[in-house]
């Protein structure tokens, strides 16, 4: 069996062969926002730990998690004073043998009610209002994953899993993109350690734009020194996540998991805590109490960026800054319910929202009965 540092060359070498493509950075952005107030409440200390529906988005070797039953995730989290809303959904179905699962995820960030003002003056310099049309902005992306256990022993458990998405955007009926990418995971399990890797983008990810403006928008964009744009393709580089995890014993029915995942970007220099060009790393910190596999406390630290001082406008003097999240959780027989408190937009002016979502172990009465 393969070692976890060979799992890491071979995901460095997938990279390294795209890494002198030419990328636009923070492409696809919206697929960095996290899925499940679960994984939301940790900080995004995930790709080590995660065993759930949610593990499509997060790392989808973890998948196999998911035993006996499907399983189905739903969320819903809306910020900006409600402009900004974000869903995610996931079922996935493992086989009879529990040793692969097959998993469907849909999300969606939209910016609905977005004003088009293209037309507001008329030729003759008067407002005319009548002339103002709303359109939305939406972005989706549709994950089809599979996971795979390569490894089960008594001490040491490895799984494997790859996503296929396909992307969609669109602005109104002014823009439109699809794109294409592959992301893989790995998850070793070794006595209560947990170690993961995940390569999302790992062939780069692509997006193909196309526009559809008519003669008189065209005519409005090029008299107000506006660009017209024309078809384009958008890639987005490589990334990659370790993480490692240990599961603590804590009293009779209670155990603490704590997890740190380190985020590394292929798209230049970022404003994160280790930042360099090409290559920026950005640590991610979690914990959760498991109460009797029923009640759970949940809590993270991400996002650590430089910004301005409070008050020090005149100097401009930054200093480091981070966001916490916390959350909770419980579970009554199939039904899991979670909220996290965190911040949705990455920023450094934070924007804490309330995140809840649901998970149905979808337990048919054969099941129920073989249990009894």
């Amino acid at each position: 069996m393969k070692s976890l540092s060979q799992y890491f060359t071979l995901f460095a070498i997938v990279l390294s062969v795209t890494a002198k493509a030419q990328f636009r950075k923070y492409s696809n952005e919206f697929l960095n926002i996290g899925a499940g107030a679960r994984g939301l409440a940790m900080g995004g200390a995930q790709v080590a730990s995660v065993n759930d529906g949610t593990s499509g988005y997060w790392n989808p070797a973890g998948l196999v998690g998911i035993k006996d039953h499907p399983q189905l995730n739903l969320m819903h989290a809306e910020y900006f004073a409600g402009i900004g809303k974000y869903d995610f959904a996931s079922i996935a179905f493992p086989a009879s043998n529990n040793k692969r699962t097959f998993a469907i995820t849909g999300l969606r960030f939209a910016v609905d009610d977005i004003m088009n003002t293209l037309f507001l003056v008329e030729p003759d310099g008067s407002i005319n209002y009548n002339n103002i049309q709303a359109f939305s902005s939406a972005d989706y992306a549709f994950l089809f994953s599979f996971a795979q256990k390569l490894r089960e022993s008594p001490n040491k458990n490895v799984h494997f899993g790859v996503n296929a998405k396909v992307i969609h955007r669109s602005v109104g009926r002014f823009a439109k993109a699809w794109g294409f990418g592959l992301d893989a995971g790995i998850q070793i399990f070794q006595n209560r350690w947990r170690f993961g890797i995940a390569g999302r983008d790992i062939t780069t990810t692509f997006n193909a734009w196309s526009f559809n403006f008519t003669e008189k928008e065209k005519e409005v964009l090029y008299l107000t020194n506006n660009e017209i744009p024309v078809k384009s393709t958008e890639l987005t580089a490589p990334r990659l996540v370790l993480g490692v995890a240990h599961d603590f014993k804590v009293g009779k029915n209670s155990s603490l998991l704590a997890e740190a995942n380190v985020d590394l970007t292929f798209d230049g220099k970022r404003n994160t805590l280790l930042s360099a060009d090409p290559v920026s790393a950005d640590p991610k910190i979690g914990l959760e109490l498991n109460v009797n596999n029923v009640f759970f406390l949940r809590g993270g630290i991400n996002n650590f960026q430089k910004a301005l001082a409070d008050g020090d406008t005149l100097n401009q003097k930054k200093v480091w800054i981070y966001q916490p999240s916390a959350g909770a959780g419980f579970r009554i027989q199939n039904v899991t319910i979670d909220y996290a408190f965190t911040n949705l937009a990455n920023q450094s002016n934070p924007l804490f929202t309330h995140v809840f979502s649901i998970r149905l172990d979808m337990v048919n009465d054969k099941s129920k009965k073989k249990k009894n």
